[in-house]
């Protein structure tokens, strides 16, 4: 089977070159040509970021697709880098993609499943403090749960991914039930945070 980074890299490629340059995303402000410039960036230049900039936009949309196709550097082929970092990162700015240009909901990948369930009680471990005196309680369609503070709870349910879209910062493109009271459901879209 393909690692999970290779084969949302390689998928998001293709997608890019379909959509081209100028297509939306949902990272608020950027297109797809500022998005494949991230990802090229946070690769090849990750302590000098302005150096790797103008280096992408010089050379335009297919040679920073080419880039990102050839795959990583060092350090990012090691495992946990490999799995945790890019291949999330992949995973969440694919669907950046894919949600916005109005592609559906992809089938189920239960390692990317287990991947992102991993990533999202992570993820949740920080929220509590951002919740004030609300919980918050995931619920996996596959049964797993997670707890996390105290007080009224919130509820995530749904597929491993979608919460992860949710607690990266993207609301409106995770499809997820939430549940709760109206206060615990503010105070959660309130501590969202874009990654």
């Amino acid at each position: 089977m393909t690692p999970i980074d290779l084969r949302e890299r390689h998928q998001l490629c293709d997608l890019l070159l379909e959509v081209g340059p100028a297509a939306p995303t949902l990272c608020e402000g950027w297109d797809t040509m500022d998005l494949a410039t991230h990802l090229y960036v946070r690769e090849r230049h990750p302590l000098r970021p302005t150096r790797g900039t103008p280096r992408a936009l010089h050379n335009g949309f297919e040679w920073v697709v080419g880039q990102l196709r050839a795959g990583p550097p060092l350090p990012w082929r090691t495992p946990v880098l490999r799995d945790l970092a890019n291949g999330l990162e992949y995973f969440i700015h694919h669907e950046d993609v894919r949600r916005t240009n109005g592609l559906e909901l992809r089938p189920r990948s239960e390692d990317l499943e287990r991947l992102a369930w991993r990533a999202d009680r992570l993820l949740a471990r920080r929220l509590p403090k951002r919740l004030g005196p609300h919980s918050l309680r995931l619920e996996s369609d596959d049964g797993g749960v997670a707890e996390y503070g105290s007080g009224p709870t919130v509820m995530l349910s749904g597929r491993p991914t979608e919460m992860l879209l949710f607690l990266s910062g993207r609301p409106a493109g995770s499809a997820l039930v939430i549940s709760g009271s109206a206060a615990a459901q503010d105070a959660l879209h309130a501590s969202q945070r874009r990654f």
